[in-house]
């Protein structure tokens, strides 16, 4: 019954829990648009960014989750578009949320803030036959459950060329998604971000960030450092608060791709490390640019 007993703790978790319910990502400096609106138009360029997490590997039905991000500046619309898909899935529990958002984009003293909002559609479900209580016909544990309902946020971000600050807030209207019972009760959360660019020499950049997650009851805080070697590799560590130590690599594998990694070494009782993949790609588009010419296929 062990490797029941811990499913069942991580889907009461997934269901049940009224804290923390936003996946953590490790490497959040390049997340910003999953839960910050205000991000989005703000590279100038189309990028796309996926990110995988696996979590606490080793336990039978921990959390996988996967985030897939589009975003760009749409000049015509004073701003940028972004579409964000997340999946999360945690023993019989999978829960999807996708997302749309707009950001308008101004100038400001010394760079440029994005004023955003995004609103999404989520679902969530619960598989309640692969559980194998001891007791059969248990009324606590749910049967197969399925459902869904609207979600809202907010965001501002800040960019210049050394520095970047987020606020936002996501699931501000509190969604309740309901089938025969409540299976999920969503908290709002607030999220504060800042990283500092600093060019120590010709080649080395050192880039610290913070990474501050509330819901209203608790607050968690990550902590990061990471230094660039010449636009091309960074490394970096990050400490999150009574949770874990996290060790991060990554490189630009030309102008327009990256890759980077995490993992994270617990430093809470629970002994299992959790291990991060993320790839973006940008292009830029010339919106200005104006045809010259035309080809006649006939010749």
């Amino acid at each position: 019954m062990k490797k029941y007993s811990i499913l069942i703790a991580f889907a009461f978790f997934g269901l049940a829990a009224n804290a923390q319910q936003d996946p953590q990502f490790s490497q959040n400096m390049f997340n910003h648009h999953s839960i910050n609106p205000g991000y989005v138009g703000s590279n100038d360029a189309i990028c796309a960014t996926a990110l995988h997490r696996s979590q606490w590997m080793g336990f039978e039905g921990a959390p996988t989750t996967m985030n897939l991000s589009v975003e760009g500046s749409v000049p015509m619309l004073s701003g940028g578009l972004g579409l964000n898909i997340l999946t999360d899935k945690i023993a019989s529990n999978e829960f999807l949320g996708l997302d749309l958002s707009y950001a308008y984009r101004t100038s400001v003293v010394g760079g440029d803030l994005g004023i955003g909002a995004s609103v999404g559609f989520l679902q969530d479900g619960v598989e309640g036959t692969q559980y194998n209580p001891e007791s059969a016909g248990d009324p606590t544990i749910p049967g197969d459950e399925k459902g869904s309902g609207f979600d809202f946020g907010l965001g501002l971000f800040f960019k210049s060329e050394t520095v970047e600050i987020g606020i936002s807030t996501t699931h501000l209207n509190q969604a309740v998604i309901t089938t025969s019972q409540d299976i999920l009760s969503l908290n709002r959360h607030y999220y504060l971000s800042a990283l500092y660019k600093y060019q120590m020499n010709d080649v080395f950049m050192l880039k610290p960030s913070l990474f501050v997650k509330n819901d209203g009851v608790t607050t968690q805080m990550d902590l990061n450092t990471m230094i660039e070697y010449n636009n091309r590799f960074w490394g970096g560590v990050s400490y999150r608060v009574d949770d874990a130590m996290i060790a991060m690599l990554g490189m630009h594998i030309n102008e327009s791709l990256k890759f980077g990694f995490a993992y994270d070494i617990p430093t809470s009782q629970i002994a299992q490390g959790s291990m991060e993949f993320m790839l973006s790609y940008c292009f830029k588009v010339d919106y200005t640019s104006v045809t010259k010419g035309f080809k006649n296929p006939k010749f």
